[in-house]
């Protein structure tokens, strides 16, 4: 089996576009998230080797949960997903320690190029 991935988005059928590209290209969806919190508690239990994490999600955002999960585990993936236009975001969001961000709508290939780049 691929590399094991957990999902996060606040949005049902963003988690299933995701899960959809990852399980045609042989990556493991091993868990979703539809929130920050939810995605720290996750990634805690499961140890996955690569998180794709929304930006704008209730409770707590994506660059909360990116943060707090850095703090416990250094050496985590985590790539971001935002849509047009939240470029300050994704600046934080890097700075932060995302490995790369991923634009909404998915294009299919740059999903799966920022993984692989990520786990490289």
């Amino acid at each position: 089996m691929g590399k094991r991935i957990l999902i996060v988005d606040d949005a049902a059928f963003m988690r299933m576009m995701i899960k959809d590209i990852l399980t045609k290209n042989n990556f493991e969806v091993v868990g979703e998230a539809a929130d920050g919190a939810q995605a720290v508690e996750k990634y805690m239990e499961l140890k996955p080797d690569l998180v794709t994490m929304d930006i704008t999600m209730p409770e707590m955002d994506g660059i909360a949960a990116l943060k707090s999960i850095k703090e416990k585990d250094p050496a985590a993936k985590i790539i971001m997903c935002s849509a047009m236009g939240q470029q300050a975001m994704v600046i934080d969001a890097i700075q932060a320690g995302a490995k790369d961000f991923i634009v909404k709508p998915f294009q299919a290939d740059r999903v799966i190029e920022a993984i692989e780049k990520a786990l490289g």
